[in-house]
C-alpha cells in the first residue's frame, strides 16, 4: 500500500503553521523584513519548547500582511497537502492575523483565500473548509471579535469555530460568549484541549463550550472515566501524533496513546497540526503509525471515515468524499 496514494482527510491544520519555511523566507525577503531568528541552520523553523514555538510561530506569521499573501499561502499549503494524498482539509484561520479581526477586512482576506482554495480544488481535487479560531492566550475579551467575524461569514466555506493557543491561559468557560455566538450562527465547534492542559481541560471544553470535537485531546488517556465518556458520547479527537512527539509530550511514537484510545472505543482522527514546524507530513504520520502499531489499510480507512463523519462540511461534499474513499482498495 502506498501511503502517499491513500486518500486522507485532515481536520487539524493551522494555516500559518503549515507555511513552508521557504515560502515565509521568500515573503520576508520581498518585504525586506528580517525574521532570520525563526530559522535554524538547516533552514527549517527552530524553537526550544512550546512557549518558544508560539513566539516563533507569531514571528513567522508577521510577514503575512495582505489578502494576497494569504491567497498565496493557501496555494502553497494545499499543493503540499495534495502531494501527500489529502483529499479534504480543514484549516484553522485566525481573524486576529487577517485584518486585526475587523469584519470588513476579514471579508477581504477570506475572499482571497476562498478563490485560492477554489483554484486548488479545480487543479488537484483537494477540498478546503475553514474553521475560525480565537487565540486563547489573547484573552476572552479579544476572542469576541474573531467570533463575530466567524458568525458574519458563516456559510459553505467557513463552517466551524474553535479556540487555539496556550491551553494553560484561562479556562474554557471564560470563552462561552464567543462560542455561544458561533453556535447561534450555525457553526460547528471544536477546541484545543488535552495537550498541555491535561484531562481536566478536555472535560471543561466539552462541558462549558459544548464542542463536538477536541483538538489533540490525547491527555484524556490518563483518565479512564473520561476515556469512557468520550467513547460513549462520540466526541471526536483531532490527534496529531507527530506534533505531540516533536514537542516532547510523548517520548516516541510507540508511547503515544492513540492506539490505546482507539482500543477503548474513542473516535480518533490523524492530522499534522503545524507540519513544517514539527518536520512531519500526512504521509509521515501514516508511515510512523504503521511502524509503531502495525496499522494497515483497514485501520487507515477507519481513521479516514472517522474524519469524514466528523468533518464540518455539508452532506453533498461528504457524499463526494465518501465516493473517493470507496474507490480506494483496502
Amino acid at each position: 500500500m502506498s501511503m502517499r496514494d491513500f486518500p486522507k482527510l485532515e481536520l487539524h491544520l493551522h494555516l500559518e503553521g503549515a507555511a513552508p519555511p521557504a515560502f515565509i523566507r521568500g515573503l520576508a525577503r520581498e518585504k525586506s523584513v528580517d525574521i532570520s531568528g525563526v530559522f535554524g541552520a538547516d533552514g527549517g523553523y527552530a524553537f526550544r519548547d512550546f512557549g518558544h514555538f508560539l513566539q516563533v510561530y507569531e514571528a513567522a506569521t508577521s510577514v503575512l500582511t495582505t489578502p494576497e499573501d494569504y491567497a498565496r499561502l493557501v496555494t502553497a499549503v494545499l499543493e503540499e497537502s495534495a502531494a501527500n494524498g489529502v483529499i479534504y482539509s480543514e484549516v484553522f484561520l485566525s481573524p486576529d492575523f487577517c485584518g486585526g479581526s475587523d469584519v470588513a477586512a476579514w471579508r477581504e482576506y477570506l475572499h482571497a483565500m476562498q478563490e485560492a482554495a477554489a483554484r486548488a480544488e479545480a487543479r488537484d481535487g483537494i477540498v478546503l473548509r475553514g474553521v475560525v479560531t480565537c487565540i486563547r492566550h489573547f484573552g476572552p475579551e479579544r476572542a469576541r471579535a474573531p467570533a463575530l467575524c466567524a458568525a458574519e461569514t458563516a456559510g459553505a466555506f467557513i463552517t466551524g469555530f474553535g479556540i487555539a493557543g496556550d491551553e494553560t491561559a484561562g479556562r474554557p468557560r471564560d470563552f462561552t460568549w464567543s462560542f455561544d455566538l458561533a453556535r447561534e450562527a450555525g457553526l460547528r465547534l471544536t477546541a484545543h484541549a488535552g495537550e498541555w492542559g491535561g484531562p481536566v481541560s478536555v472535560r471543561e471544553a466539552i462541558a462549558d463550550l459544548g464542542v463536538e470535537r477536541i483538538g489533540h485531546g490525547v491527555r484524556a488517556a490518563e483518565d479512564p472515566r473520561l476515556v469512557d465518556q468520550l467513547a460513549e458520547t462520540g466526541v471526536v479527537l483531532e490527534v496529531c501524533p507527530g506534533s505531540n512527539v516533536a514537542l516532547g509530550l510523548y517520548p516516541s511514537w510507540q508511547r503515544h496513546p492513540i492506539q490505546t484510545l482507539r482500543e477503548r472505543g474513542v473516535r480518533v482522527t490523524v492530522s499534522t497540526d503545524d507540519p513544517p514546524f514539527f518536520r512531519t507530513s500526512m504521509v509521515r504520520e501514516y508511515e510512523e503509525l504503521a511502524r509503531a502499531f502495525g496499522w494497515e489499510a483497514g485501520d487507515f480507512l477507519e481513521i479516514a471515515r472517522n474524519a469524514l463523519d466528523a468533518a464540518f462540511c455539508d452532506a453533498d461534499t461528504k457524499g463526494r468524499l465518501a465516493d473517493r474513499l470507496k474507490d480506494h482498495p483496502t
